[in-house]
């Protein structure tokens, strides 16, 4: 696969920051893994997907509430990515590889693939963040131009505006496209991924089928066509959109950087490198951090993907600490509407076509 490296000689901030992370575990005496929270929100979330499936396909209410359950079922989707799947594909949800390796598999309820997301954003995005040409999440190009590195077109005038109905679209693109896309060419944006085993193959094809199957040909069966067509644009439109906001605002505000590597590196060190590229939001709001499954805790996450999102709190005045020690500037919105005009003014100065 591709490379840029980073300054691997010294690197003081990160190993000061994990001594002090790893005195918090071990005086607490408390592992890493999630606990009864994450499993309880397993319980939530799964209940609730299942349940509005259920209700949507055999037991279908009226158009304008149909319409309603079909976006709580979109947001549904999203909250069983950033609780269940990402923790359990980072191997954090649990001590037990096998459990993770099963609630992993949540993205592919979803119909995605846990193999090609685990090779994009666990391997390129986590080792490469923001940076263009191999951090295949700001490679959104012709339709938006994300960083200052990033060809320009005329109509990335107008990108802070269409944006949202891009960013609403992209979960039906990325089930029917982007995985197909990835998996023929076995590469993630420009780099090549591992090659799929029998077993990988099997998933792939049986998850597509599966999905495409509950999603689409059974509720068009037992409701309608043209039902189904409404009501599963609204599901991936909501889905979509609650998916794209959040991972945008953790990346693509104003604050964060986009380096270009000289000669292949980067000049800090790689847990330096995370901070500059990466923002948290709405720490303090408690709904949003248990909705979003602690990503809104988008620091802590890259600098310890393997800790469960349940401990990022705690961690946070940690990593506020030794930034300050260390005079490196921590990147926050306290709020969510603070963080979305952020990134709309971010995408409306790089999009300026002066």
């Amino acid at each position: 696969m591709s490379f840029v490296s980073f300054n691997s000689k010294e690197h003081p901030f990160f190993d000061e920051l994990k001594k002090r992370v790893d005195s918090y575990f071990e005086t607490n005496n408390i592992s890493r893994w999630g606990n009864w929270k994450i499993y309880l929100k397993t319980a939530v979330f799964l209940s609730l997907l299942f349940g509005l499936y259920i209700w949507l396909v055999f037991f279908t209410p009226g158009v304008l509430v149909s319409l309603l359950l079909c976006s709580l079922l979109g947001i549904t989707l999203a909250g069983v990515g950033f609780n269940v799947m990402h923790d359990s594909a980072h191997g954090s949800f649990s001590k037990h590889e096998w459990l993770n390796n099963i609630m992993g598999y949540s993205l592919n309820l979803m119909g995605g693939d846990v193999h090609l997301w685990k090779a994009k954003h666990n391997m390129i995005h986590h080792s490469f963040t923001n940076i263009d040409g191999f951090d295949d999440d700001i490679d959104i190009q012709p339709v938006l131009r994300i960083s200052n590195n990033q060809k320009r077109l005329w109509i990335h005038r107008f990108q802070h505006i269409y944006a949202f109905i891009f960013y609403a679209l992209n979960y039906m693109f990325w089930i029917f496209y982007f995985d197909f896309l990835k998996y023929f060419t076995g590469k993630v944006g420009n780099t090549k991924i591992k090659k799929f085993t029998l077993g990988d193959h099997i998933r792939f094809w049986v998850t597509k089928l599966t999905y495409f199957t509950m999603f689409i040909v059974l509720p068009m069966f037992l409701v309608g066509v043209g039902e189904t067509v409404l009501g599963y644009f609204v599901v991936t439109c909501s889905c979509g959109l609650v998916i794209a906001i959040v991972f945008q605002l953790a990346h693509v505000v104003e604050e964060a950087k986009f380096p270009m590597p000289v000669e292949g590196k980067v000049d800090v060190e790689w847990a330096v490198h995370q901070i500059n590229t990466t923002s948290n939001f709405a720490t303090k709001n408690k709904i949003v951090s248990w909705f979003t499954g602690g990503l809104n805790y988008q620091v802590e996450h890259h600098l310890f993907p393997r800790i469960s999102h349940v401990h990022y709190p705690a961690i946070n005045e940690i990593v506020k600490e030794t930034c300050a020690k260390f005079g490196i500037t921590y990147n926050e919105h306290r709020t969510v509407l603070a963080a979305v005009r952020s990134h709309v003014v971010h995408l409306r100065e790089v999009g300026r076509y002066d």
